[in-house]
């Protein structure tokens, strides 16, 4: 039997918040479903924090308003934090994604998770 985990989308207005939402639907309060992009990439993808069943599903839903807050301008404050920890050799490509996300163009936040969940399980998110 697939189980299903739900993320109401209206608690998710920053990529802190995603952490947070994922966390708790996958693993109960306090609970990991990664941190960071290429933690919950090694989540999806059978790391640390998967869930046991071989069967799940992620409803997202409300996604619709999780998208209007994980828009460019939360895509800009974290490509802002980005760009104060990234190694030098990639500052200069963060800092041209950090412009195009602040002139509202690029891929945003909700983009990324998007992606990550349709590369390391696909078929697993469901958006409603």
């Amino acid at each position: 039997m697939t189980r299903t985990y739900v993320l109401d989308g209206t608690r998710i207005r920053t990529l802190e918040d995603f952490w947070r939402v994922i966390g708790e639907a996958v693993n109960g309060p306090g609970g990991y479903f990664g941190r960071n992009l290429d933690a919950f990439s090694d989540c999806l993808g059978g790391g640390f924090g998967t869930p046991d069943e071989a069967d799940y599903l992620v409803e997202w839903r409300d996604h619709r308003v999780s998208r209007e807050h994980l828009g460019h301008p939360e895509t800009a404050r974290q490509l802002e934090i980005r760009l104060s920890r990234c190694h030098p050799d990639n500052r200069a490509s963060v800092a041209a994604d950090l412009a195009e996300a602040r002139e509202g163009r690029g891929p945003t936040v909700f983009d990324w998770l998007v992606g990550i969940f349709e590369d390391s399980a696909p078929g697993v998110l469901r958006l409603r």
